[in-house]
This record gives C-alpha cells, sequence and structure tokens, in this order.
C-alpha cells in the first residue's frame, strides 16, 4: 500500500538547496537581493521536489496585506453565494485570506459586527450593506481600514463602494405597463427582513405610481416558499383576478406563479410576476421568471479587485454601479 507523501513543504526546499530559510523565501518572491546561480539552483530544487508555495507564506515574507474581513448579511440566498463566488475567485488570485461574518437582518447587530471586524487586525474588509444607514457607513473612516461597501453608495478617504442601479429600471417597467394600458393591479411583496434593498425597491415602485396617479398596494410576506404558497393560494382562492406582482427574488416570484396556476389563473395573461434579484434559477423554472438581473458573481470580483487597489492607494474612482437589466421571459407580457 502506497503511502501518501506529505505536501513539500519551504523547510525540504532550503535544506535540500543548501541554503536559508530566507534565501529560499527572496527566491519565491522575486526579491532581487539573490545572485543568479542561487535562483537557479533554488528554482531547480522546487521544479525537482514539487513545492508549491502557499498564497498566505507569498504575502507574509513580502509584508502584503492578506487578511480580508467579509461581512454577508445571510449565506443562504443563491444571490450572496454568488457574491462570495467572485470574492473569492479574485481574492485567491491575489494571495488573500478572507474571514466570513454573517449578520442576522439587525441593525444593531450589523453595526456591532462591523466593529468586531475593523478593529480584528484585518487589512481590509468587504461589507454587504443590507442594514446600515450612511451615517454607520462613514463612522468606520476613523479606524482608517481600506474597506469596499456593497449596496450603498458611501465614499470616503479609506472607503469605497459598488452599489446597484435597480430603481430606475423597475419606475421604467412601470411606466411602459402604465402607458400600454395595463389596468392589472400592482401589488409589491415585500418580505420580512427583507433589508434596504427591497426597502429602496419599495419606494421606487410607490414614486412612480404616486407620478403617474396609479394606486400601488404592499402585500407583507414571509421570507419564505412553502409559506408565502399557502398564503397566495388561499388569496387567489378568495381573489380571482387579474394581478401584476413584484416579488423580491425567485423563490417568492415562483411561490405566487404556483399559486395562481393551481387556482385556475394565467401565467402572465392573469397574472403577472417578476422577480427583483433574478438568478439562475429564473430561466430554469416553469414557466420562465421575467426577472431584473445584476450578475452578483461579477459584482463579488470588481468588490475585491477595488479593495485590492485601495489598500495599495492606487484606487481612483472609488465608487463603481452595477446597472441591472431587466430579462422578459414567461411571466409577464412586456
Amino acid at each position: 500500500m502506497n503511502n501518501l507523501k506529505d505536501r513539500v513543504t519551504i523547510y525540504e526546499v532550503a535544506k535540500a538547496s543548501g541554503v536559508s530559510l530566507a534565501t529560499v523565501s527572496r527566491v519565491i518572491n522575486h526579491q532581487s537581493n539573490v545572485t543568479e546561480e542561487t535562483k537557479k539552483k533554488v528554482n531547480a530544487t522546487i521544479a525537482r521536489l514539487g513545492y508549491k508555495p502557499s498564497a498566505l507564506a507569498q504575502a507574509l515574507a513580502t509584508n502584503r496585506t492578506t487578511h480580508i474581513g467579509v461581512i454577508i448579511p445571510s449565506a443562504n440566498y443563491v444571490y450572496i453565494s454568488n457574491l462570495l463566488y467572485g470574492l473569492t475567485e479574485s481574492a485567491k488570485e491575489k494571495g488573500f485570506v478572507l474571514s466570513l461574518f454573517v449578520t442576522n437582518h439587525n441593525k444593531d447587530e450589523a453595526k456591532k459586527m462591523v466593529e468586531n471586524v475593523i478593529t480584528s487586525h484585518v487589512d481590509g474588509a468587504i461589507i454587504f450593506d443590507d442594514e446600515l444607514e450612511d451615517k454607520d457607513i462613514e463612522s468606520m473612516s476613523s479606524y482608517n481600514v481600506p474597506a469596499i461597501v456593497i449596496n450603498n453608495k458611501v465614499v470616503e478617504e479609506k472607503i469605497g463602494c459598488v452599489y446597484f442601479g435597480y430603481e430606475h429600471l423597475l419606475k421604467k417597467i412601470i411606466a411602459n405597463m402604465i402607458t400600454n394600458k395595463n389596468n392589472k393591479p400592482i401589488t409589491f411583496l415585500q418580505v420580512e427582513n427583507g433589508g434596504r434593498l427591497i426597502n429602496r425597491m419599495e419606494k421606487a415602485c410607490y414614486d412612480i405610481h404616486e407620478l403617474l396617479n396609479r394606486k400601488c398596494s404592499t402585500i407583507s410576506c414571509h421570507d419564505s416558499y412553502q409559506k408565502t404558497y399557502e398564503y397566495f393560494k388561499k388569496y387567489f382562492s378568495k381573489n380571482k383576478k387579474k394581478g401584476y406582482f413584484i416579488a423580491s427574488r425567485d423563490s417568492i416570484a415562483m411561490a405566487v406563479i404556483n399559486a395562481a396556476l393551481e387556482n385556475g389563473l394565467k401565467v402572465p395573461n392573469d397574472v403577472e410576476v417578476l422577480s427583483i434579484i433574478g438568478t439562475k434559477y429564473a430561466h430554469m423554472m416553469a414557466p420562465q421568471i421575467s426577472s431584473m438581473h445584476i450578475d452578483l458573481i461579477e459584482v463579488g470580483k470588481k468588490a475585491m479587485d477595488m479593495l485590492d487597489l485601495l489598500i495599495k492607494d492606487n484606487l481612483k474612482d472609488k465608487a463603481y454601479k452595477f446597472e441591472s437589466e431587466y430579462i422578459k421571459r414567461e411571466t409577464t407580457l412586456d
């Protein structure tokens, strides 16, 4: 039975090369104070032994920032998973090590978490802000820790941001619907602990209705497919009439769609449904869900790239906006 060989260490490379650990480290990190002959010898040993330097070891050797704190409101949603994937992919390329911190949709807890992360000797932070106000974010400046805030437009000396353009597009969608004389009443589905983004979208919905002298209503529902489905199954059994529903995300949208179909209503002729935060599941479901889409993987990559530049004092544009795209599928008419 073959034994698995342990990972080759820098100590083995130094011993096999006949040089010090410091010399091997200098070669790995391409520092200039090593002779060409020594570089060749060490590199030949690295190739022969199959040594792979860790990103953390390289970072420590070059005094490069590596420890990044990441704060997110929840890890349970697909769009947050996409964001994390983008963050980790970019961090891996840069040799950053991430520490993940999760809040529970509570403003006081979010503030405390930010303070804990910023003061825990991280070299930078990525904060998905779905609870905090501008003043809470701005107070981070006193810690002098580079940070990129996602989902809030705030810029300070050591703070940059990635923010989203959803409101203008939603207003345009609603305005086009009303202009085309679609008389379906519009209902915004506000989920519990929806966060600042969903609150902003609800306000945008009401603002455009007020501007166009139309009425808009809100239904508060659970942030759960099953509970929302049960609610709307009863709702449609009593109210078999046409309507346009704006849901926070795909699973909530599908709950409404399935409940409508089960009650004999047609989608999208009778009931139209739009998902605000569309994911890959929007086109995997039947019927396919019309949605507003921002690539959260790219958001994660962009945030980490910006933080890298901010740490190096090379970030010129500290605010970057991702515009959402309306993807019409099978649950809306226009």
